[in-house]
């Protein structure tokens, strides 16, 4: 981003409206640009939401941090440390440091430094997210080796820094940006304006100040993580045409120069067992299909994929036979293939879906794939409900959803459903339901982490998580309702509900039990329509009659004139 348009930007951030998005942004030099560049890359990333920056003392990184420890105005905390916040002569604008008597007291000087700002962060966090990038600019020349050979003193200075992030990144609340990433995305030698620091004590050079400010903001307001890839596999999970080469004849052997494929099967299995779905589209005769997948030298696991849907017929047909048996929208989902052709096609008849082309007989563009793979797909936290998402998919795709001469209560009954409710307990389960459910949703509304602690330090608030299982296996936490009690009637601005959970009354056994624990006539909704939330406003005009597409009361006489048999065993934690 260039100064031009962020300054425009950022006069268009001071104009909006409502509650303003609060930052500190603390930092040992002049914040300058900084302030510009980071409010239009946030305003940009949160919905044209008014961004406010305040800033702390020049040249005091460490008291601008400890000011802030009673202080809960902010949503993010944002630390940018230098050298120089280590050691004032570590930066170019002082001098007497390069001396070697000085050079020695650096890396113990450093650590004492970081010692301190540990503390401060761990105890900020508590308050706010915290979010801190590590030293950017290339330090300058103060070791007494030639800079062709490496120095202990620079590498201990390193170690030392390295320790102080990988205890950061630790932290619950702290979030550090990768500084791989900033190497990948700014030439070392174009980050310091040296004229700039010497003259204004603003040491960055403003493409590098662009893209500090860029990547701060895509780690406070992540782009939503994709759900499932489903992939070809001819020149795509293998080298080679099935139906030319046979079975025997596709490769990802090193031997053969085919490993990239099999790096890409490692990546796939990865991610799969961090939740991530993965199915197969092919052109190809399904027998012979299943066969290469049983190869016992696959190194993605066949148990893994699923499912595969091999014909004759449209990729683009596959492919929506398998967003309906994951039940989850294109837009959530990404399809590899090594044929332009074919990505056309499916792009065509699905514009939502994200298309990528496999890079075949392309050893580094397989690189830069994987690379993309792991920032579409990572996530730093696994819980217990990915790793039995597939399995409940399996599960369900192969449950009936009747049985003949079995009334829908019956079947239902068979189940030997069990609900858990737990009341007041927030986790990473939560927070991510929250942000990645569509169609079972109250509102459509998205949290950032700060709007998350802010909702869970009101005092009157209660947060209600959902669990299921029946005899087909665990489905994990599946629900979460957030509201308060207020003049006998229950006010609730979330409730989500995971699409893997429908068809099995848990939302009609979660209302009857919300009626039941607080003791109200009437639950109001803070409904809003979506594009995609008709699920629920189907399952809230049920009980009123009408679309739910706003704000709506639901009473309990109400509730019970259309309630369905419910059969599930309910348990409160």
């Amino acid at each position: 981003m260039k100064l031009a348009q962020a300054i425009g930007l950022a006069r268009a951030c001071d104009s909006q409206p409502g509650d303003p998005f609060r930052v500190f942004l603390a930092c040992g030099f002049t914040p300058q640009h900084i302030n510009v560049f980071l409010q239009a890359h946030l305003f940009s990333r949160l919905k044209n939401r008014r961004v406010v920056i305040d800033n702390g003392r020049y040249g005091d990184l460490a008291g601008s941090l400890a000011g802030l420890r009673e202080d809960t105005r902010y949503d993010a905390l944002i630390v940018l440390l230098e050298w120089s916040d280590l050691d004032a002569r570590l930066g170019y604008r002082t001098t007497h440091g390069w001396r070697p008597d000085c050079v020695r007291d650096y890396p113990d000087t450093a650590a004492a430094r970081l010692v301190q700002l540990r503390n401060l962060i761990e105890h900020l966090c508590e308050r706010a997210a915290l979010y801190l990038v590590l030293p950017t600019l290339p330090l300058p020349p103060v070791f007494l080796a030639a800079t062709l050979r490496g120095d202990c003193l620079e590498f201990t200075l390193h170690e030392r820094l390295m320790a102080f992030a990988a205890a950061a990144s630790a932290t619950p609340g702290v979030h550090v940006v990768n500084p791989h990433k900033v190497d990948a995305l700014s030439p070392f030698d174009r980050r310091l304006d040296l004229a700039s620091d010497v003259r204004a004590g603003f040491p960055y050079c403003l493409e590098h100040a662009s893209l500090v400010c860029r990547l701060v903001s895509e780690l406070i307001h992540p782009a939503a993580r994709k759900k499932g890839i489903i992939t070809d596999l001819d020149d795509t999970l293998w080298r080679g045409v099935l139906g030319e080469d046979g079975v025997d004849g596709i490769s990802w052997e090193l031997s053969r120069l085919t490993h990239a494929h099999a790096l890409y099967q490692e990546m796939l299995a990865a991610l799969a067992e961090i939740g991530v779905l993965v199915g197969v589209a092919t052109k190809n005769d399904a027998d012979l299909v299943e066969r290469a997948l049983g190869r016992q030298d696959l190194v993605i696991p066949r148990e893994a994929i699923f499912p595969v849907e091999a014909g004759w017929g449209p990729k683009s047909a596959a492919v929506r036979r398998i967003l309906g048996t994951w039940n989850i929208a294109a837009d959530s989902v990404v399809f590899v293939d090594d044929s332009p052709l074919e990505l056309a096609e499916v792009s065509a008849a699905l514009p939502d879906i994200q298309c990528i082309r496999y890079p075949t007989r392309d050893d580094r563009g397989v690189c830069g794939l994987l690379q993309e793979l792991r920032d579409l797909f990572g996530k730093s936290v696994v819980t217990e409900e990915d790793r039995l998402r597939l399995a409940s998919i399996r599960a369900s795709s192969h449950r009936p959803d009747s049985l003949t001469g079995t009334t829908p209560e019956g079947f239902l009954k068979s189940l030997g459903a069990e609900i858990s409710l737990i009341y007041d307990h927030p986790d990473e389960r939560a927070f991510e339901l929250v942000n990645k459910t569509n169609q079972f949703n109250l509102n459509g509304r998205r949290l950032d982490e700060a709007a998350w602690r802010a909702l869970l330090a009101q005092p009157d608030r209660f947060l209600l998580s959902v669990s299921y299982r029946d005899k087909f296996g665990p489905l994990g936490k599946i629900a979460v309702v957030s509201g308060r009690r207020k003049h006998g009637e229950l006010l609730l601005d979330i409730w989500v509900m995971s699409c893997r959970a429908f068809s099995r009354r848990i939302e009609f056994q979660t209302l009857a039990s919300l009626f039941d624990r607080f003791s109200v006539d009437a639950v109001c909704l803070d409904a809003a329509a979506t594009e995609r939330n008709r699920p629920f406003r189907e399952f809230a005009g049920a009980m009123t009659g009408a679309d739910v597409a706003g704000p709506t009361r639901i009473t309990k006489a109400a509730f019970r004139a259309s309630c369905p048999k419910l059969c599930a065993k309910v348990a409160v934690e």
